[in-house]
């Protein structure tokens, strides 16, 4: 696990001390758990490769920079590791499945990734970018092409240019595939490492001293411990310059990675304690920041286009992070005394942020009138923005306005079909007004569309529970659940569908058969964990 985080570090949930990469004894854990059945396997076929046949290990070494290395973990199986993380991210209460942040993070990361074509770098892979609530600036890549963005990051940014720095970083990471060539690294450090051992142990025994084999041995794994220090620094200066070259072909400010790196850099040396986790997992040296800064004066400045979407994703950031009431009343107290002494950022954007923060007090009125102030700064007619007019309809539907509401959201709908939180909204506005089976043959069509979120499953959950029908309720339920890797959950609601009494013939049949499928992932499972433990203790 120590050496999976030297390039791409795992998420850190919640609030925490900088200098830990797990806030949680449990989080070690379950980490463990997740890359168990895929990991351990890799790293068992890689040491023991390099251990039996050292020469040709050594012959080969790594790729060079700038090619990638299948080879050493195929890209079926980084989407399979990537895949089982994500079950378990998914099922963490600090990751964000608002669909609004969601969809803006990956119209950013598309663009980005869009603009491989343009460089000549191949990105036949599918991404996928997500939130996580957590106010540490911090971004993450994980195996498969997902790339997770901390709350705080987004809202500490000043321009969507330095999140797209970041967010192309990541992406580098992702597509010079340096978890794979890590784990080719790792394959020859365990040879390094136990070589030095050997060698320490004879030279012990023929010496007669075990100092001297001790000394020999320990230099053995200094030199693993050094080659992957040196992999990593090489791979960070390579994710700079690809995330370089994505910048400057998506039409964003260049300048803008090497001025929040340089700023990030500052904080970690006037503050110590309040070091910024990005410098912590990503060490912003001199050098890195020099050379972004030497490429953006040869690439020329020119004017990007920053999405309009992006102030309120930073509003929205800033209120979602937060956990209580009390937190939401400060918010939206701290943006109406930006908004007075002229000091916001986006004047549209704080008044969002405090809609926003009443909606959370569900208090409805001052929530429309903020928004309402929000709408006169951006300017503009019609529904402006997904954000502006997805909270407006959750503001009607709250208010105990449905047909508003569904108004609203259908116009949304309109105005931005590749919106989920517009779908989204339209949907909750459809079961507001009691037109069940439109709903839930919305939703229907949705969950086919977007298979991996389970956010859909819960809702057309709730579209089966406002009509009575208990087995498809508990049937859906169990879909969200395995989606999330909880499979004893899924088991224990396909149980309450069977029992529901409501299902005919060919529903129960399909509820016997993931129920059997449910019960067999859950098996697999422990089987993995059972071999990572007997392995790794």
């Amino acid at each position: 696990m120590t050496t999976f985080t030297a390039i791409t570090p795992m998420p850190t949930w919640g609030r925490q001390r900088p200098d830990r990469v797990f806030s949680r004894a449990g989080d070690v854990a379950r980490w463990r758990r997740v890359l168990a059945g895929v990991m351990l396997p890799v790293m068992m076929a890689t040491t023991i490769a390099a251990v039996i046949v050292p020469t040709q290990a050594a012959a080969q070494g790594l790729p060079t920079l700038g090619q990638s290395s299948a080879a050493d973990l195929s890209p079926a199986m980084e989407r399979k590791l990537g895949e089982r993380v994500m079950r378990e991210i998914r099922a963490d209460p600090d990751y964000l499945s608002d669909l609004l942040l969601s969809d803006y993070i990956n119209a950013l990361g598309s663009k980005l990734v869009s603009a491989t074509r343009k460089v000549g770098l191949d990105a036949s892979q599918s991404f996928e970018f997500f939130v996580v609530r957590d106010p540490a600036i911090n971004a993450f890549s994980l195996p498969g092409g997902f790339i997770g963005v901390n709350t705080g990051l987004i809202v500490t940014t000043r321009t969507e240019s330095e999140l797209a720095s970041v967010v192309g970083h990541e992406t580098g990471h992702v597509l010079q595939h340096h978890i794979a060539r890590m784990i080719g690294q790792q394959a020859q450090n365990s040879w390094i490492a136990l070589g030095g051992m050997l060698l320490g142990l004879l030279a012990g025994i023929g010496a007669r001293s075990s100092d001297l084999g001790m000394g020999i041995a320990m230099g053995g794994q200094g030199l693993a411990i050094d080659r992957q220090l040196r992999f990593s620094r090489d791979a960070e200066r390579e994710a700079d310059r690809v995330g370089f070259q994505l910048l400057q072909a998506a039409g964003f400010d260049t300048y803008a990675m090497p001025t929040f790196f340089e700023r990030l850099q500052r904080a970690d040396a006037i503050n110590e304690a309040g070091v910024p986790e990005y410098v912590r997992t990503h060490p912003l040296t001199t050098d890195r920041i020099a050379d972004m800064l030497n490429r953006s004066r040869n690439a020329g400045y020119r004017q990007p286009e920053q999405s309009p979407e992006y102030a309120f994703a930073r509003a929205r950031s800033l209120v979602l992070q937060q956990k209580s009431a009390s937190d939401f009343a400060t918010i939206a107290d701290a943006q109406r005394t930006a908004i007075r002494s002229q000091t916001a950022s986006s004047v549209a954007g704080a008044w969002y942020a405090v809609a926003l923060a009443e909606f959370k007090q569900r208090r409805w009125e001052p929530a429309r009138d903020a928004l309402e102030k929000s709408r006169a700064a951006f300017g503009g007619t019609g529904p402006g923005t997904p954000s502006l007019a997805v909270l407006a309809s959750d503001i009607a539907r709250m208010q105990g306005k449905p047909d508003e509401a569904l108004r609203i959201a259908t116009q949304a709908r309109a105005a931005f079909p590749l919106s989920q939180a517009a779908d989204m909204a339209y949907a909750d506005a459809l079961v507001a007004s009691h037109r069940i089976p439109e709903a839930t043959q919305f939703l229907k069509a949705q969950v086919e569309r977007y298979r991996s979120e389970p956010v859909w499953w819960r809702a057309l959950a709730g579209a089966w529970a406002a009509d009575g029908k208990r087995a498809r309720q508990h049937a859906a339920l169990a879909e969200q659940y395995a989606l999330q890797g909880q499979w004893m959950a899924a088991v224990s609601q396909l149980k309450l569908a069977r029992d529901a009494g409501d299902a005919d013939f060919y529903e129960m049949s399909t509820i016997d058969a993931r129920l059997h499928e449910f019960q067999r992932r859950y098996r697999e499972d422990k089987e993995d964990e059972k071999d990572f433990n007997k392995q790794f203790g």
